[in-house]
């Protein structure tokens, strides 16, 4: 064992006990209350199986046929959820053809940051895990059910269906994800066109034709964002069926893949001799394995807050160290976009997660001995599905990488950490994300322009205000102030400074995410500017250090002038009314810190 992965282990257990225990005791004393169903009384069930037919209603009214909920993100607008449309009739199917009963529970809300960057509603998009969560928590809380399967993909979407799945952490859950698009316009040439358009070299009508080139069909986005990075994160967790994660829509493959789920989830029932709960699965060793996956494939900064809300959930304290402390140990082995020229589907035809998988349990750099929806230890999903008749079979993934530009063995990386580290100083906390990143931009010390918006830094680039060497400064991007929306308004034009070059680089509260690109960006930063934060005190002129290598923060300014400097105080009236945003008073005022999950369900 890796003695870095085998020290943050360690670590994030003996910081758990207590929180652990807790929430395990809680967990038992749900399945003590016996099978679902006989906890109702006959008024309570006859509400809950109204609807169904005749046979279903005979099954139901005992309690030895499991009950499968079905929760869903499905919405015809989003191309990530669109197929999900026909998974409840699939599963439904594949349920009574093995003897049991599958009921969809409940709908969440699935919102898409592809649809609201840069928009209003883009204040909504983190709190919307939370609502997520809280809306799993309704669809689960009839109490009729023996397992639940959790249909979801995007960005929020998930890390919100396992929040919620938690809270009943005595059932059995798998995750069902609907697959990627085909492959479209490459993904460099679309940077390339958008830095185009923010350059004034083309118009309108040609972005367009670009972006709808790229976002093209059915299926998840296939850059290496958060939404892709959802479903590795599910695999390593050994919540979703091996090699799962992206097999494209509308296939024989990703059908075959999605009654399989049902046969899986179904063998894990209380209600037969293998009882495997989630709050089982989602225990210390899984967490840390997560955190790896996302280091070895240059994953999404998103997950610096997901992640430590799932694991609160689960009773879990993990912090920013912890991910500091295994990008460290862990090697990049995937170039993936925004990483690298590769999507998705080149991703998983080079070898995909299961040929990183095995890598890292080769060299001892996961956690293998845990339970997971397929049995006991990790090593169960360095497999990759194919259809065999009409069901599914597994066989070894490759021994090689099909594609060593894509992916690479532990002896060859990419680079020989994952690329994701913090920095702190006198200004405070955060993340920066350098697998995208030359190291010849990993230092930058340079003045501060201060932009109280995307729009406000989008306007001076207009009008040809950024010269020279800068530090991007956006303060109160952060939760409490606005949502922490993400900033990716600003990647291309940072995008064109730095091709002119200009040393440039971005500090602020809010979030860049999966696919942060090329530019130096250290997002993030907590406290942030709401809450007494160092960032609200910056100026223009201010020298700022941003130094990834060496770990520093700072701002070159003499104590006592600093600290009687006045902080910003901006009237943030305007980013709490209007596209239902007046409706998330209670969220800003109960969220804590990024390093905390950004969540409302944490300590404060």
């Amino acid at each position: 064992m890796n003695p870095t992965v085998a020290k943050v282990t360690r670590r994030v257990r003996e910081k758990s006990i207590a929180s652990r225990a807790a929430y395990l005791a809680q967990m038992q004393a749900a399945r003590d209350e016996g099978p679902a169903r006989t906890t109702l009384s006959c008024s309570n069930l006859a509400h809950g199986m109204a609807a169904c037919g005749g046979g279903d209603k005979n099954i139901l009214a005992g309690d030895k046929v499991p009950n499968i909920a079905i929760v869903s993100a499905y919405n015809d607008m989003l191309s990530a959820h669109q197929p999900l449309e026909t998974f409840p009739a699939l599963i439904k199917r594949a349920a009574s053809e093995l003897g049991a009963i599958a009921q969809f529970a409940g709908g969440v809300p699935a919102m898409c940051d592809g649809v609201t960057q840069g928009q209003d509603g883009m204040d909504l998009s983190l709190f919307s895990r939370d609502v997520i969560a809280l809306s799993t928590a309704v669809a689960l809380s009839h109490n009729m059910f023996d397992a639940a399967l959790c249909l979801g993909v995007c960005d929020k979407i998930v890390p919100g269906l396992l929040i919620g799945a938690l809270s009943f952490g005595h059932l059995p859950v798998a995750f069902v994800p609907a697959g990627p698009m085909v492959s479209g316009l490459p993904n460099k040439e679309k940077a390339r066109i958008r830095e185009e358009y923010a350059a004034g070299r083309i118009g309108r009508a040609e972005l367009l034709d670009a972006e709808s080139a790229s976002y093209h069909g059915p299926g998840t986005c296939t850059f290496y964002g958060t939404a892709n990075s959802n479903q590795m994160m599910m695999e390593f967790l050994g919540l979703q069926l091996p090699g799962g994660s992206f097999v494209n829509p509308n296939t024989p493959l990703r059908d075959a893949l999605t009654a399989e789920a049902v046969r899986t989830v179904l063998g894990l029932t209380d209600l037969g001799e293998n009882y495997l709960p989630i709050a089982e699965i989602v225990d210390e060793s899984a967490i840390v394995n997560a955190i790896v996956g996302l280091l070895a494939t240059g994953g999404s900064t998103n997950h610096t807050l997901h992640l430590v809300a799932i694991a609160a959930a689960a009773g879990i304290k993990i912090d920013w160290t912890d991910f500091a402390e295994l990008s460290s140990a862990v090697p990049l082995l995937a170039h993936v976009y925004p990483n690298g020229l590769a999507d998705v589907n080149h991703f998983h035809a080079a070898g995909g997660l299961g040929f990183v998988m095995r890598e890292l349990l080769d060299a001892g750099l996961l956690n293998e001995d845990v339970s997971t929806i397929k049995g006991r230890g990790l090593r169960n999903f360095c497999v990759e599905p194919f259809v065999s008749g009409s069901a599914v079979s597994f066989r070894e993934t490759p021994a090689e990488s099909l594609d060593r530009d894509i992916v690479r063995p532990v002896a060859d990386p990419f680079d020989n950490e994952g690329g994701l580290r913090t920095v702190d100083g006198n200004l405070g906390r955060a993340v920066v994300k350098v697998s995208a990143v030359d190291k010849a931009h990993y230092h930058i010390k340079a003045p501060a322009r201060v932009f109280l918006s995307q729009d406000a830094f989008t306007e001076a680039f207009k009008n040809e205000q950024l010269t020279g060497d800068f530090v991007a400064v956006l303060p109160f991007q952060g939760a409490k102030a606005n949502g922490m929306p993400e900033l990716h308004k600003l990647t291309p034009y940072l995008g064109v400074l730095q091709n002119r070059g200009q040393r440039v680089a971005l500090l602020t509260d809010g979030r860049m995410s999966g696919a942060s690109g090329k530019v130096l960006a250290a997002i993030q930063i907590t406290p942030e500017a709401a809450c007494g934060g160092e960032i609200a005190r910056i100026r223009d002129g201010d020298i700022i250090e941003i130094d990834a290598d060496k770990g520093r923060l700072a701002v070159a300014a003499a104590a006592d002038e600093w600290q009687a400097r006045d902080p910003l105080a901006p009237d943030l009236a305007p980013n709490h009314n209007g596209m239902g945003r007046e409706l998330f008073a209670s969220f800003r005022h109960a969220v804590n810190g990024a390093e905390q999950g950004a969540t409302i369900f944490g300590q404060h």
